[in-house]
């Protein structure tokens, strides 16, 4: 009743808003796993986006608000309430040496613009699939760069409706970290400071760190990126291999041939097959080296444990 109520309010308030019912997640999700969400919403501005978001909240439904569908594994049984998607809400404004990104936009896209005006400090996000929002939340980082590096300010959306501008320093990052994991805040955009570079230089870069990505990561399964955060002192893919479990499976999830710290979808994997092989992984691990795997990879949905 609540739904169908919510339904008829968004209709009537957002009329441009994209609406979805019982919308499969595997479409969504970079590992191409997960069962239904309930309302799925594609909104197009950030009006739309922060409208949509006071509804979710003034009718008390669940929300998830999902970028490019990486680092997330969706329950076999789906999502319920509303999952908002941001990539809609893509833009990019260039004002030197400031770049100001909407939180919908790829970081494939945004490295390319950037990286076509000659501005350097953003190569590390080449090929990192996700969004700018997304990469923002978990301070997402690769060869030796991360998002806190670069940032100058992000536009947040706070519990109680308030648009806010928060600087680096307030955001409180750390590894794969920041203060949105624990707060109800969402992002609306991220403006970054950068300098000007050589142009030939920064393409060979962003090149370079292209090829090694499909050299040494599974580019050819669908994946979640890294499961796990690399322990202190250790080489999480290493310490996988070294329990010689490269290219275990259960069911249709397999331990990457390629890197031991990704799980791909074989084709045929669901979320529970990846959950039981993450499981087993972790307490292979304790087992013959003591050392406990962290979980990068964030459950979403409806899950039993």
């Amino acid at each position: 009743m609540m739904t169908k109520v919510f339904l008829t309010h968004l209709k009537s308030k957002l009329p441009d808003v994209a609406v979805f019912i019982d919308e499969p997640m595997s479409k969504h999700t970079s590992f191409k796993i997960g069962g239904t969400a309930d309302i799925y919403l594609i909104p197009k501005t950030q009006a739309e986006l922060v409208s949509s978001i006071h509804l979710v909240r003034e009718h008390e439904l669940p929300l998830f608000i999902i970028g490019n569908g990486s680092n997330i594994l969706v329950s076999d049984k789906g999502i319920r309430g509303v999952v908002i998607d941001t990539t809609g809400f893509a833009k990019i404004i260039i004002n030197p040496p400031f770049i100001t990104s909407y939180s919908g936009t790829k970081l494939e896209e945004l490295t390319m613009i950037v990286g076509d005006e000659g501005m350097t400090g953003l190569e590390f996000a080449h090929g990192i699939p996700g969004t700018v929002g997304g990469a923002v939340t978990m301070n997402a980082g690769a060869y030796g760069g991360e998002i806190k590096d670069v940032l100058h300010s992000a536009t947040l959306l706070t519990a109680t409706g308030e648009v806010v501008e928060f600087s680096n320093e307030q955001m409180q990052f750390e590894y794969r970290k920041s203060i949105i994991q624990s707060s109800e805040m969402i992002v609306l955009s991220a403006t970054f400071k950068l300098e000007y570079g050589i142009l030939e230089e920064i393409e060979e870069k962003m090149e370079q760190l292209k090829e090694e990505r499909w050299c040494k990561q599974p580019m050819d399964f669908p994946s979640g990126g890294s499961v796990f955060k690399r322990p202190p002192g250790h080489y999480t893919g290493k310490l996988i291999d070294d329990c010689n479990l490269r290219g275990y499976q259960v069911g249709g999830a397999g331990i990457s041939d390629k890197h031991c710290g990704f799980i791909v979808n074989l084709g045929n994997a669901t979320a529970n097959d990846v959950m039981s092989l993450i499981k087993f992984t972790q307490a292979t691990v304790k087992k013959q080296y003591g050392v406990t795997l962290e979980r990068e990879l964030k459950l979403v949905g409806d899950w039993d444990q």
